[in-house]
């Protein structure tokens, strides 16, 4: 089966998610609903920005030095991360921990065996900066956003080669081991977000994520089946840009051997969803076709009236 690619068009702020009719059933991620099984090796491994020594030059700037610093263990390869205790408080989830589970004086470590190296870095780096790399800018001329590194990027190429092209932009994905394939780096960085309570880290990787082009159908789907399994059932951001991606990309998807795969595995309320948004959206295109009909018939109407008057 070949897996093709699929441009993600850039929605606009205005347009509507699909509408959702939802019922309350539990949600799953299998190994053996995955797309695509690959060994792991060391070739899924990303080289990762945050050291310990980066972490701590980051916090050596924090307004508070005296805060304590905080251990933390990520991942199955045990990565070591530091941070201020104060900053990490600016998420409910490592707050609770840090009043709950700890005696005063006692060295705070933060063990976090499932959580991926690269994306926690992501996230410590916005609880310091903001953002996270590549940032998001403003183009005020045309009022749009774009990501910092594509933006300079591009500016290079078009010099270099007399056009633009993607040459040497970060990949939008990254190895997930709970899923054992790639997924898209913007989704696994709002589904912490969820998990850590960072409503604005949420708002910025869906911005993002929307910035993405060229991406693999098997990748959207894969991240589509993470999103599900890492975002509750309550979402209406996420979810809904993947359904309204996969309608969008329907003469895509409909075409690939991979979602048929994955429809025949199930495992996740995402088909159901999507099988709703498509009935509405099936039910929009019908109710502005029988409007622009019945339109038209009271011009032509008009129109007789008007010439057998004169």
């Amino acid at each position: 089966m070949s897996s093709r690619r699929l441009d993600i068009p850039q929605s606009r702020s205005s347009s509507k998610p699909p509408r959702l009719v939802r019922s309350n059933s539990s949600m799953s991620l299998t190994k053996e609903a995955g797309v695509s099984k690959r060994r792991y090796d060391s070739r899924h491994l990303r080289p990762n920005a945050t050291t310990i020594a980066e972490t701590m030059a980051r916090a050596d700037s924090n307004p508070n030095p005296i805060s304590p610093i905080v251990t933390l263990v990520i991942g199955q390869e045990t990565r070591i991360f530091a941070a201020h205790e104060n900053v990490l408080s600016a998420s409910p989830f490592f707050k609770h921990i840090l009043d709950t589970q700890f005696s005063e004086g006692e060295t705070k470590r933060i063990l976090l065996p499932h959580e991926e190296p690269e994306i926690f870095s992501c996230v410590l780096e916005y609880l310091y900066k903001g953002d996270y790399h590549p940032r998001l800018v403003h183009d005020k001329s045309r009022n749009t956003w774009e990501l910092e590194e594509s933006k300079s990027t591009a500016g290079r190429n078009r010099n270099r080669n007399g056009g633009g092209n993607r040459l040497g932009r970060e990949a939008p994905t990254i190895y997930h081991h709970s899923v054992d394939g790639e997924v898209l780096k913007d989704t696994v960085i709002y589904c912490a977000g969820e998990k850590y309570g960072l409503e604005e880290l949420k708002r910025i990787a869906l911005r993002k994520q929307g910035l993405q082009c060229g991406i693999m159908a098997s990748t959207i789907l894969t991240s589509a089946r993470y999103a599900y399994a890492n975002t509750p059932d309550t979402d209406s951001k996420l979810r809904a840009h993947y359904l309204a991606l996969i309608i969008r990309g329907r003469n895509t998807f409909k075409c690939s051997g991979t979602m048929q795969l994955e429809m025949f595995h199930g495992g996740s309320d995402l088909f159901f969803d999507l099988f709703v948004a498509l009935c509405n959206h099936v039910d929009d295109l019908s109710v502005v076709s029988s409007t622009q009909h019945d339109t038209q018939q009271d011009t032509e109407q008009d129109t007789q009236q008007d010439t057998q008057q004169n």
